[in-house]
């Protein structure tokens, strides 16, 4: 299974971004996906993530409210908007694919991971 994601950039404070991951194994739809990030100096951070049919999700307190997590099964593509961005947002953000039908915020049950993606918000 390999994860694409993509949508990171340089933005100010308030402005928004959509992040993309494209899942390259069909198989895959069947189970929770997740966005994690990492900012320089902290510990990789629990985001978001999403049960396998979309019908579950679960965000981190930081980012409650300012942050939609989603997904297109048929595509294999998950999404995460993020509206309202904040300087602490910054950090390389991270998609994963669980072993689990449904969603976790424990890194430890996602076997999957992409590359990475940067988001930059400028104060």
């Amino acid at each position: 299974v390999r994860l694409q994601a993509s949508g990171g950039g340089l933005v100010q404070a308030g402005d928004s971004l959509r992040l993309s991951c494209a899942v390259s194994r069909r198989t895959s739809t069947n189970n929770a996906m997740a966005w994690f990030r990492h900012a320089p100096g902290k510990d990789r951070e629990f985001v978001a993530a999403i049960n396998w049919n979309g019908g579950t999700t679960e965000y981190a307190d930081s980012v409650k409210g300012r942050f939609t997590i989603s997904r297109d099964r048929a595509s294999g593509t998950m999404y995460l908007q993020m509206n309202t961005l904040k300087p602490e947002d910054t950090a390389v953000y991270y998609c994963a694919v669980s072993r689990r039908s449904y969603s976790t915020n424990s890194p430890y049950e996602y076997v999957n991971w992409g590359q990475g993606t940067q988001v930059t918000v400028s104060s």
